[in-house]
């Protein structure tokens, strides 16, 4: 999993004044009072969006626009007052919505204005009868509009003063009107509602409203399910309780106790997150108005009114216990509310109650841990539990209320929150619990004596230390580097504090392979948090549920063990035969991950061959306790990867000598199931198994040869030859490179088909890189090669070219790739330091960088409609042209048309540009690209896979008229009969349709062929009257199709009526032979009467 860390960008002054006038100007500048046209409306839209993009990048730093607000936040206001009062002179007035609404948005991007002249012209226009406030679309106006209202409410002044004589209290029950009408909205508009409500009955002349507006609130959520109204109602509670009186609040404590139970009470509000939130809220809330307020010194305050409490202390713990309940909500949200509920409660009680309040709070982490073994085994559900208890106790430790003799209890269970990982399906929950318990340690530095925290810091240290370095996720990581910061910055208890936080800083631990790899490795240099680290890698990374986390968790204990590698490496053995004796696949392949890296680690720091043997076998034989059965399960390439790669890393020549008397005498049928499996990844790390045996002992015979292992093994040639690279010409000799080229050579040859498809593509692919690998190896380390063209011999590396160029133009997409690069590789690759060296340089270097080599291209060669009109000109260069014209003769077969299409019209094209015979200025002609078909033709005549694709690039070059002056030349006219006698040779024997169908298509088009036309028609009776009553009345049809499409010089009626009254698919074969020798008979006699 990638984690990149972002920076912010800061800004010191507001740079985009100017700008941002100007578009504010030329937004004000539109014409209200009518619509744009669409094009005109699109560029408005993205003026606006401009705007707004501009000013966001201030949100952050909201100061720097302070000095210029009043100058910029005029305008707009002044034009939607005289927009607002016209519109209420005259409701008909026409406008645009979208201009209008555009102007609100600007106004709300800024600030909104605060003027008690405002009132009317703002109310009025709310109240405008299927005026803008009313269309559905505008809610940004709506919105604005009220805000404003209650931006103006905040204002001390007596709405008397807008009331007529007669008609005091109006103006209050128009606001409450307009603001009730839009409480049940789904947008922001309740909100804004709601906040202009609550306003409303917080001031002295109309809070006696709130009472009315509490029993309506009661009786419609009584009634009603309405969600979205249920949410405005109880946020315009929320806001009173919390900022308006004392008294107001009490006033009607029971009425809003009965709205909380009767949220509680209805299965569709209770449902809601939000509404959940908001009654959690207002519970909070309640429970805070029941106590004295804690100002001043704190401690002071609450010895104070300790005899204060028991009033209301029925509704006080009521609500307490209904907070304690939502601590368990299944949603963050809430349990967050119930949380600050809690602790704000918690602050204004007595210590003694306070006490009482944390105990139950940590009473919450064991509802679920009685009946659990163990962490691991604790219910899904406990996450919220234990979650909700983590953010309480951190509010409550922010406040300074933990007393010293809790630490003890509540370090305890923090202890366990921090490790809170439970597998679910195939992820885990948890992260949130870790990160809460983070937070509640952070807030302990902060409020906690030094005194208190003495005996529990070296724990908090090394538990915060392997948080923050080995914890899956990336802001968890951050926030138990936080925490350990916080303490170490004021308490200074941590062991190496200083130096273990440079380690583990918030930069360090953002990047997982970082935090593992680097600063874990640095951390275990303190024998203080060493073996912490050691023992949560064994105990808990190697057997988590993400395979990532296992291998970098084993890389790490590698990098961990080498600080004491003869100590802690048989320690780490001894608790990994533990997890290999598993019935977790998880834990099995962790366990194999490590002991693989520990013989790694033995590598790397043991010098002596004997001890160092002895150590390796000590690791390979706990190999024994993998059972072969889990090899072949399904989903079981993690565990026998794993495994091949342990074979590969400790495998010593002792146990390949031994056979079957090896400490474990079924290794080899671990390699062999590597090399056998499906997925790719295990058969790489067999390949990598393969290889580390072979560069120990002469493994030829050790494999059966389906398609997987000769993948396998044919990968691992080029690995056994990057190993004995440095010494190269003592320990492999001319005649076995040979060899091993040429079984790559040969593997470029491999195309097995099966149910999957052309899996000998995967062959081709390995040996293509493979191919390009050992020659880079061979240039490179040429200088120390003695002889080295018998390693190399030119000819062979001009084989190699052109194997690969013969792959990059075939009908795979990924095949042609692969080819490509690889191909570009040699192409570009320095000449081996060797004496005349320029016999190893491609042939036609300059074309070939002329035709690929593009800096203003990046097309890949998968890409047919770029690649193959340059390709096909590599037929040009003599040493490439046969591979090339095999591999275009196999795309030109393909059945995709992304390959088949641009390769035939660029062959097409080719062939017409083409002198008809070669001379002396003439490197390729017509005819030899015709005798050069013949010939791979006659090569492969047993193999369909051939011959079918070379037969169908015939029918494309004579339908496309291209060879039509081949007959013009005595040896044209001998390559035409060549190919029309093998097209017409054993037809009725034939098995492969394909194969009888190309051959058919051939010989239809050799008719308009005057010259051998004589020798042609007679050999349309073997199609026509075919045994197969396909092919004859495909024969039919085609031939039908030419004779209409053709002028052969001479009427063809009588023929095509034969083949159009004939019912060439009849089972009577009979009539078919009849029909045909008839139509054979006028064909003759139309010829003989010209």
């Amino acid at each position: 999993m990638a984690e990149n860390v972002g920076e912010e960008k800061v800004l010191a002054t507001f740079e985009t004044v100017g700008e941002l006038r100007k578009l504010q100007d030329a937004l004000l500048s539109l014409d209200w009072s009518e619509d744009s046209p669409d094009a005109q409306h699109d560029d408005e839209s993205v003026l606006f969006q401009k705007f707004s993009v501009m000013l966001d990048e201030y949100q952050e730093q909201s100061y720097l626009l302070d000095p210029y607000l009043e100058d910029m936040v005029a305008p707009v206001v002044e034009r939607l007052k005289d927009f607002a009062k016209a519109c209420i002179a005259n409701p008909s007035l026409k406008y645009s919505p979208w201009r209008v609404d555009t102007i609100a948005r600007v106004l709300y991007s800024y600030i909104l204005p605060h003027e008690i002249a405002d009132l009317s012209i703002a109310l009025e226009f709310m109240q405008i009868p299927d005026g803008l406030a009313q269309h559905r679309y505008l809610w940004a106006m709506r919105y604005v509009t009220l805000l404003w209202l209650y931006i103006i409410c905040i204002i001390p002044f007596d709405f008397a003063q807008f009331d007529e004589l007669d008609r005091i209290g109006e103006t209050a029950s128009s606001l409450e009107t307009v603001a009730k009408r839009y409480l049940g909205a789904a947008g922001l508009e309740r909100e804004a509602a709601a906040l202009l409500l609550s306003r409303l009955y917080m001031r002295k002349d109309t809070g006696l409203g709130f009472h009315e507006f509490v029993v309506w609130s009661h009786s419609f959520l009584q009634e009603n399910s309405d969600v979205f109204k249920a949410i405005g109602l109880l946020q315009v509670l929320c806001e009173v309780v919390k900022s308006g009186s004392v008294e107001q609040a009490q006033a009607e404590l029971p009425q809003l106790l009965s709205i909380s139970s009767t949220v509680q009470g209805s299965s569709t509000l209770s449902n809601n997150t939000v509404v959940r939130k908001f009654k959690t809220k207002l519970v909070s809330r309640l429970g805070l108005r029941l106590l004295p307020t804690s100002t001043g010194n704190r401690r002071q305050v609450r010895a104070l009114i300790a005899d204060e409490v028991h009033v209301g202390s029925d509704a006080i713990g009521e609500d307490v216990e209904l907070l304690f309940e939502a601590l368990q909500d299944k949603d963050t949200i809430v349990r967050w509310s119930a949380a600050k509920g809690v602790a704000r409660i918690a602050e204004r009680l007595p210590k003694d109650f306070c006490s009482q309040v944390l105990e139950t709070v940590m009473g919450l982490f064991e509802i679920h841990s009685v009946a659990a073994a163990s962490l691991y085994d604790l219910p899904a559900v406990a996450e919220g539990t234990w979650h909700g208890a983590c953010l309480a106790c951190a509010e409550i430790a922010r406040r300074s209320l933990v007393e010293p003799g809790h630490l003890p209890q509540l370090i305890e269970w923090l202890s366990k929150a921090l490790y809170f990982d439970l597998r679910k399906g195939a992820h885990s929950i948890g992260s949130n619990v870790r990160d809460a318990a983070a937070y509640v340690l952070w807030a302990l530095a902060r409020t906690q004596n030094q005194s208190a925290l003495i005996p529990h810091a070296s724990n908090l240290a090394r538990r915060l230390a392997t948080v923050a370095l080995y914890d899956r996720e990336i802001h968890i990581r951050r926030a138990a580097s936080a925490a350990f910061q916080e303490h170490v910055g004021r308490n200074s208890l941590f062991p190496h504090g200083i130096d273990v936080l440079a380690k583990t800083d918030f930069y360090a631990v953002s990047i997982r392979k970082n935090a593992f790899l680097v600063a874990a490795p640095q951390v275990a240099e303190h024998p203080e948090y060493r073996d912490f680290l050691f023992d949560h890698l064994l105990n808990v990374v190697l057997r988590h549920w993400d395979i990532s986390m296992r291998e970098l968790g084993s890389q790490s204990l590698r990098l961990i063990c080498s600080h004491d590698l003869y100590i802690l490496a048989p320690r780490a053995i001894e608790k990994i035969v533990l997890l290999l004796e598993s019935l977790d696949l998880a834990d099995v392949h962790g366990g194999l991950l490590a002991l693989s890296e520990i013989a790694i680690a033995y590598k790397e720091t043991i010098k002596d061959p004997i001890v160092l043997e002895d150590h390796l076998r000590n690791v390979f034989k706990h190999l024994k306790h993998i059972p072969e059965s889990t090899l072949t399960t399904t989903r079981s390439e993690l565990i026998a990867s794993a495994a091949c790669r342990l074979i590969a890393n400790s495998i010593t020549v002792t146990e390949i000598k031994l056979g079957g008397r090896s400490s474990v005498p079924g290794w080899r049928n671990i390699v062999d199931i590597g090399l056998k499996h499906r997925m790719a990844s295990v058969q790489e790390t067999a390949a990598d198994a393969m290889a580390a045996m072979s560069n120990l002992t002469d493994c030829s015979a050790d494999s059966k040869a389906n398609i997987e292992t000769r993948r396998s093994c044919l990968q691992a040639i080029p690995r056994i030859m990057t190993l004995v690279s440095p010494h190269l010409a003592s320990l492999m000799s001319s005649d076995t490179v040979h060899d091993l080229v040429a079984a790559l050579l040969a593997g470029l040859e491999d195309y097995t088909i099966d149910e999957r498809g052309d899996v000998g593509s995967w062959v081709r692919i390995v040996c293509i890189q493979g191919l390009t690998r050992i020659s880079e190896l061979l240039f490179r380390t040429a200088e120390s090669i003695p002889d080295f063209e018998r390693y190399l011999p030119p000819e062979t590396y001009i084989s190699i070219a052109a194997g690969l160029l013969k792959q990059g133009v075939e009908r795979l997409d990924n095949v042609r790739q692969t080819a490509g690069v690889c191909f570009m590789t040699l192409l570009n690759m320095p000449l081996p330091l060797v004496d005349r060296a320029d016999r190893w340089r491609l042939p036609a270097s300059p074309l070939l960088r002329e035709l690929f080599v593009s800096p203003s291209e990046q097309i890949g060669w998968n890409d047919g409609t770029w690649l193959f009109p340059r390709a096909i000109r590599l037929l040009e260069i003599p040493e490439y042209r046969k591979p090339v014209l095999s591999g275009i003769v196999i795309s030109i077969g393909s059945k995709t048309d992304s390959t088949q299409k641009p390769v035939s019209n660029s062959l097409v094209k080719f062939s017409q540009e083409l002198p008809l015979a070669g001379g002396l200025k003439s490197a390729y002609s017509l005819l030899d690209l015709v005798n050069d078909l013949i010939n791979h033709a006659k090569s492969h005549m047993t193999s369909n896979a051939v011959v079918v694709p070379v037969y169908q690039t015939f029918t494309l070059l004579l339908e496309a008229d291209a060879l039509r002056h081949v007959p013009e030349e005595p040896a044209g006219r001998r390559s035409l009969q060549t190919l029309l006698n093998m097209t017409s040779r054993n037809v009725d024997k034939l098995k492969s349709v394909q194969r009888i169908h190309e051959s058919m298509k051939i010989i239809v088009n050799l008719l308009t062929f005057e010259q051998i036309r004589v020798k042609t028609v007679p050999l349309l009776s073997s199609f026509l009257a075919h045994p197969f009553p396909k092919v004859r009345s495909d024969t039919a049809e085609y031939l039908y199709i030419l004779l209409q499409s053709a002028d052969l010089g001479f009427e063809t009626d009588a023929v095509e009526d034969i083949l159009l009254e004939t019912e060439w698919s009849t089972s009577d074969i009979d009539v078919a032979k009849e029909a045909a020798k008839e139509l054979i008979q006028h064909f003759m006699s139309s010829m003989t009467e010209i």
